[in-house]
């Protein structure tokens, strides 16, 4: 009967070309190597490789089994990695989101809900959510516009409006509204883990300067310290305070505030009722 590391052997030597180059590969010696293929080859009831003095290498047969080979490893490989992701998915909800603020609400409050599973969040691009809620490596995303069709789930649950942060000897800092391009060409601070609002910030402000923060705590000191803009929302001030010794003017333009919506697959709509019917509650 074919075993599956003999097909991983086979391949290897195809790829080193030599059959001591894929005995170091694998960690083995080349007479185990040897003998694991000539056990193949019995299996088979077919030669795979052209025998000579010092030299070896795969006739045709070979060749067509490396082919196979390859497909089945990576059956095998799906196989494995499918049925982890079942696995995980019954235990583990797993949340994707656009930006980090609905993270902030969603994470307790999924913990709360299903005391007895892991709850797993991440922030990623929109097109990376949509593909990895398609393929069931998420039970929900969150994104900031309305998507979806027979076999999604859809609905808006939480908004959020930018705000310009400056310090108070900024000459627009008296302003009642600003739009993006009042600060646009100057240098400002931005923290990296912002997700979808990067893009809008570089879309609608493309002059400017951005001093990149990967660390929240050294944004945190650096906005304290420098004179600098930079961005705060309703919902970061809301869970985070209002910056000290700064003062927060909206952004007028309609692109600074964003309507989340929570999607999940019509599928996953029961395990989720308790959220979904506590998130729908919340906005009503």
């Amino acid at each position: 009967m074919l075993e599956l590391y003999q097909l991983t052997q086979l391949i290897a030597i195809a790829e080193c070309g030599t059959m001591s180059g894929a005995a170091g590969q694998l960690h083995l010696s080349q007479p185990a190597l040897s003998r694991s293929m000539q056990k193949l080859e019995e299996e088979l009831q077919v030669t795979l490789f052209d025998r000579k003095k010092n030299k070896i290498a795969l006739n045709q047969n070979g060749e067509l089994a490396v082919q196979q080979a390859r497909r089945v490893v990576q059956q095998a490989r799906d196989l494995v990695e499918q049925v982890r992701a079942l696995d995980r998915s019954r235990h583990t909800i797993s949340v994707g989101s656009c930006a980090p603020a609905p993270l902030w609400r969603l994470v307790p409050l999924v913990s709360q809900l299903y005391p007895e599973m892991t709850v797993s969040s991440e922030m990623k691009d929109t097109d990376v959510l949509l593909e990895g809620l398609k393929s069931g490596a998420y039970q929900f995303i969150v994104l900031p516009f309305e998507w979806g069709g027979p076999e999604y789930c859809c609905f808006p649950f939480e908004k959020e409006k930018l705000y310009f942060s400056l310090p108070p000897a900024h000459p627009l800092s008296g302003a009642q509204g600003l739009y993006f391009k009042d600060i646009d060409g100057e240098s400002i601070l931005l923290f990296s883990q912002i997700g979808f609002w990067r893009d809008v910030c570089r879309n609608k402000m493309p002059l400017t300067h951005a001093l990149v923060q990967t660390e929240q705590e050294d944004f945190q000191a650096l906005v304290q310290a420098s004179a600098l803009p930079c961005f705060v929302s309703d919902l970061s001030m809301r869970w985070m305070g209002k910056p000290e010794k700064r003062v927060v003017i909206p952004v007028l333009d309609p692109e600074a505030s964003a309507v989340y919506h929570f999607v999940c697959r019509k599928e996953e709509k029961k395990k989720l009722s308790a959220l979904i019917q506590r998130l729908q509650a919340d906005k009503a």
